[in-house]
């Protein structure tokens, strides 16, 4: 599945994944499909949106 990234909030911050959280709340009041996620490799928390198929013979192959 493919994701969008709509914003990064740093892990090691003093409040957690509460401000990726809350970022991802407002979103989803507004009407987008926001969740966190967490990206173990930069360490970060990341407010993300999954993309929609629009094309259904498009899976990416060439």
């Amino acid at each position: 599945m493919r994701r969008t990234v709509l914003e990064r909030f740093p892990a090691g911050g003093p409040r957690g994944s509460w401000p990726a959280e809350e970022f991802a709340r407002a979103r989803r009041d507004e009407g987008t499909p926001a969740e966190v996620v967490m990206d173990l490799d930069s360490d970060v928390f990341l407010v993300v949106v999954p993309h929609q198929a629009t094309d259904s013979g498009s899976c990416g192959a060439k």
